[in-house]
């Protein structure tokens, strides 16, 4: 196993994080699934000047981004989004592609069970078959309920990997884990050798170590299963605009260079956009509470 992390919980240069990350001990990054932010020729130099690697990239499926969509075009748009994120892993020589097959966000079904399974399916194996041409995994998330009615359990993941192929994994996080397994270790015992991934984030969604998960005991069935990919970290701080904020210089308040889409997407998920001080915490935390188990 190694340290690896997300970066699209801050905007910022990659460079910025690149170098960070690297002093905490982190091995790779886990790239934000947005090819046309990313000069590839750019960011392998980066990589390699740094002594860093691509692990991989996750899909941030929001807006029009869903795989079990109704409507044919826009799940066609999709395929064509997803194929271009494995592209670009394959050009950074990345391994993985976490996929999340609908919206993040999305909540209300567009048909019926049965419907969009056969939607969901399809659209997910067209991905599955160009990342095998481009030598990339794919490891589908599960996410917890409140982020998408679709997938949210291990089993349910790997019903969508075994309806795409033997070689299609699945991808957990042990944030979702907590809310939607009755036993988090027994999900991973689930997964077996189709975990191709796993995220990082503590019961709070804050670095591991600053919650109530049992880290020593998670990164110990990790090895029980014989896990070897990445421990990959992704905090997504929540914001507190109470008088009983714990953290009250967390939030980044001099104006950052960021989409509105991709702003939505983190307040979305409760946060906001960070200082560079407390960011940076969160990933020295991270690391400081993870490596030592994983040795």
């Amino acid at each position: 196993m190694h340290l690896s992390t997300h970066n699209w919980m801050r905007a910022e240069p990659l460079e910025t994080t690149v170098r960070r990350i690297k002093q905490y001990g982190y091995e790779s990054i886990e790239i934000s699934g947005e090819p046309t932010q990313y000069d590839v020729k750019e960011t392998r130099a980066l990589l390699k000047d740094t002594g860093m690697r691509c692990w991989g990239a996750v899909t941030l499926t929001l807006g029009d981004r869903n795989l079990a969509a109704k409507d044919e075009g826009q799940r066609a748009k999709s395929v064509d989004y997803v194929k271009s994120v494995i592209t670009m892993v394959s050009e950074l020589e990345g391994e993985i592609v976490t996929l999340v097959p609908a919206t993040v966000g999305k909540v209300v079904p567009d048909g019926t069970p049965e419907e969009e399974w056969g939607w969901v399916v399809d659209a997910t194996r067209e991905c599955f078959y160009h990342a095998q041409k481009k030598g990339v995994k794919i490891a589908v998330e599960p996410l917890n309920r409140f982020e998408t009615y679709l997938f949210n359990r291990c089993a349910q993941a790997l019903a969508l990997a075994d309806a795409v192929g033997p070689e299609c994994g699945v991808c957990l996080d042990a944030f979702h884990l907590n809310i939607e397994e009755s036993d988090i270790y027994e999900a991973i015992r689930l997964a077996g050798d189709r975990l191709f991934d796993f995220h990082v984030a503590d019961n709070n969604r804050f670095a591991a170590g600053l919650g109530h998960l049992d880290w020593p005991k998670i990164v110990g069935t990790l090895k029980e299963i014989g896990y070897d990919g990445a421990l990959t970290n992704e905090f997504v701080a929540p914001v507190d605009r109470t008088p009983a904020a714990m953290y009250p210089e967390m939030v980044e308040t001099s104006p950052v260079d960021i989409s509105p889409e991709q702003l939505k997407f983190i307040q979305d998920h409760g946060s906001s956009l960070l200082t560079e001080d407390f960011y940076a915490d969160q990933m020295r935390i991270t690391a400081e509470t993870l490596l030592p188990l994983m040795k």
